[in-house]
């Protein structure tokens, strides 16, 4: 059975897509820490990021520096804060949130956006890569 982000990759589940090449998918996360956070995942779906090849975790840290770049310049924050955690969802996915204070990477609290917001993100995003 496909992962949720195996749907969102596939386009069974809609998204706000900021960028995708031929392994990989980055998407705004629905449910975000801060404006801006987005998941980096492989289109493969595998488990756990160590069980992933060594060339295909190169390529993920890359892809996600990519977006990290781009998300720097299109959201005001102090620094781009990265976590792998994996229990949420089998599949690998890497979270860029943005940080202005230690408490921005917690998953604890949850900032609501509108549809509009989400959109504009992405653009602003995806413009910066």
């Amino acid at each position: 059975m496909s992962t949720i982000f195996t749907k969102i990759i596939n386009g069974e589940i809609p998204s706000y897509k900021v960028a995708e090449n031929d392994d990989f998918f980055a998407f705004l996360d629905i449910n975000p820490n801060a404006k801006g956070h987005t998941l980096v995942v492989p289109k493969k779906e595998v488990n756990r990021l160590f069980d992933l090849d060594e060339e295909l975790y190169n390529k993920l840290m890359s892809f996600s520096r990519e977006i990290a770049l781009a998300m720097k310049k299109a959201i005001s924050c102090d620094r781009i804060g990265m976590s792998v955690i994996g229990l949420e969802v089998p599949h690998v996915h890497v979270h860029l949130i943005p940080l202005n204070k230690m408490e921005d990477i917690q998953f604890m609290k949850k900032v609501t956006l509108q549809p509009a917001e989400f959109e504009a993100v992405a653009k602003a995003i995806s413009s910066n890569l």
